[in-house]
């Protein structure tokens, strides 16, 4: 007899997936090589998440009935396209559901949000390092944006930066 195939869901993440979300995110923070940075409680994501101004949304995937991985995702806007877009923030899949269609899945859920809500593009960033993520994402037809860098001010930089004299 063939195995069955894989029952797989996606589902918009509730309030009391926080704990869940909380394990996926580090679960992914320890795949990035990046344990140490991952810092969210879940009084953090319950208020950001959740709370009165959502920050992001969140999908759970399932397979089987069992949380096998996330998108967490938020809005940004294009002031060339006139128009909001989607920037997925996290995509994770544990290791043992790889290759089961859950991230494929996921993709797609995300696209058909971007295209229901009237988006202008679907964007992410991925570790230069991460070859097999990249290699996913060039079969969904992303393409990377050679010619643009990421940016970021955190902690004493950010902190520097906003105590500026201002006009």
């Amino acid at each position: 007899m063939a195995a069955a195939h894989p029952l797989l869901a996606i589902r918009p993440a509730t309030i009391d997936d926080v704990p869940l979300i909380r394990q996926l995110v580090a679960e992914l923070a320890a795949y990035e090589r990046l344990a140490d940075a991952a810092v969210a409680t879940d009084a953090d994501l319950r208020e950001q998440l959740f709370g009165a101004h959502p920050a992001a949304e969140v999908l759970i995937g399932e397979v089987d009935g069992e949380a096998a991985g996330f998108a967490l995702f938020f809005h940004n806007f294009s002031t060339f396209l006139g128009k909001r877009g989607l920037y997925l923030e996290d995509l994770f899949v544990r290791p043992a559901f790889r290759g089961a269609g859950l991230g494929r899945h996921l993709m797609a859920a995300l696209a058909r949000i971007a295209v229901q809500r009237g988006c202008g593009r679907f964007e992410w960033s991925v570790l230069d390092w991460n070859e097999p993520a990249i290699g996913f994402y060039r079969t969904l037809g992303a393409v990377g944006m050679d010619g643009w860098t990421v940016q970021r001010l955190e902690g004493d930089a950010l902190h520097s930066l906003a105590a500026h004299d201002a006009l």
